[in-house]
């Protein structure tokens, strides 16, 4: 018998009960930006990076534009289409580039606990020491935008076997560490269940674009026919169409001129869909009654 992880049962889609998003809309839309921090010379191995390159001076900068310029450049593209975001947030951010959290503060975005910088990962920590690490994320985050960020997406999606019972009883609502759904699930815990919210693997720049090599134009294609499946599956299911950007890869000029074609499609429909914030949907589903959403 296969070992098992015993967060969730197996749920098919095609048989669960169905409900709406507001306002009877059945496709809700994300856009999640990772504004990420790297410490000099302390990056981590990844399939991100050109083995043995991680240090190097050109990945740090290379990762650095992100705060530097591309932010800036994707915020104007958010501003000019009238997209709402939420920030995965490094927290060494607000003393390294304050300017950035005061741009999103200014937009109302929401603001996601995402560890402190993405030069460590989070599921190799002591439980002692990963619920300090999530205290600290936390108790930043209120300091700075006055409330405590009801979701959280652990660095490099890095998780250990306690992660989702310390942030449900730090308080946390969702995390968006396993992307196994189109419509979000309760995962058990071991106090109260909290809300898995879809995350993209597939439609996630640093993964397709980086890892996996596709062009701008081929990144951009696959996010507007992913769009248009997805609006034509939730006429039979509700569903969540998340999309994952990081501001050092989308940012560069030649993949934003790309991005803006994406957006601004998904942005002309927006009649047909609830585009929103991760945080918004995590309520609605919250208000929903007991045995509609698989888990609850």
């Amino acid at each position: 018998m296969l070992s098992t992880h015993g967060r969730y049962n197996y749920s098919p889609i095609s048989e669960r009960p169905d409900y709406s998003w507001p306002e009877g809309k059945r496709l809700a839309v994300y856009v999640a930006l990772n504004v990420e921090n790297f410490a000099w010379n302390e990056s981590i191995e990844s399939a991100i990076a050109p083995s043995g390159m991680h240090n190097k001076q050109s990945v740090y900068s290379w990762r650095d534009y992100g705060n530097r310029v591309g932010f800036w450049r994707l915020m104007e593209l958010f501003d000019e289409l009238d997209i709402p975001i939420q920030a995965q947030l490094n927290t060494s951010i607000y003393e390294d580039a304050p300017q950035v959290p005061e741009r999103l503060r200014q937009r109302g975005d929401e603001f996601l606990g995402h560890g402190i910088s993405n030069s460590q990962e989070q599921g190799v920590l002591a439980e002692i020491d990963e619920r300090a690490l999530i205290k600290t994320v936390t108790d930043a985050i209120i300091q700075n935008e006055g409330k405590a960020p009801s979701g959280w997406m652990s660095p490099w999606l890095s998780e250990s076997d306690q992660t989702l019972d310390l942030l449900r009883e730090a308080g946390y609502h969702y995390h968006m560490d396993w992307c196994c759904d189109d419509q979000p699930i309760w995962m058990k815990t071991r106090g109260k269940p909290i809300l898995a919210m879809p995350y993209p693997v597939e439609l996630n720049d640093n993964r397709a674009i980086v890892l996996h090599k596709m062009t701008p134009t081929q990144f951009t294609d696959a996010i507007i026919d992913n769009f248009d499946e997805m609006l034509e599956q939730s006429a039979r299911q509700p569903l969540v169409f998340p999309i994952s950007l990081h501001t050092f890869v989308v940012g560069q000029p030649f993949r934003l001129r790309q991005l803006r074609r994406a957006l601004k499609y998904i942005a002309d429909r927006r009649e047909q869909i609830w585009l929103t914030r991760p945080g918004d949907i995590c309520r609605h589903i919250e208000s929903l009654p007991p045995g509609i959403v698989p888990g609850s």
